[in-house]
């Protein structure tokens, strides 16, 4: 019992974040550029994130991994930071 109170309470405290989030274009904005920055620094949050999406957005992942697919042997770095 305690525990599906707990899980309400959560919840309820989250509400207002989502209400910003959908009025406030900009903190979105700034909500997804953490959440990037997360991602991209650190290993087990990119690794989650990957699974989320092979598992839940099978299409995105596909398109990924062609893209990948489609890079391999090129230079991943763009002329001004050492590629070709």
């Amino acid at each position: 019992m305690k525990t599906r109170e707990k899980k309400s309470s959560n919840e309820t405290d989250l509400e207002p974040f989502y209400k910003v989030m959908e009025a406030e274009p900009r903190k979105l904005e700034e909500a997804f550029e953490v959440l990037l920055e997360m991602v991209t620094s650190d290993p087990q949050s990119t690794k989650n994130v990957a699974l989320l999406i092979k598992e839940d957005y099978p299409i995105l992942y596909r398109a990924i991994m062609d893209l990948s697919e489609n890079n391999k042997g090129k230079n991943p770095l763009p002329p001004c930071c050492g590629g070709h």
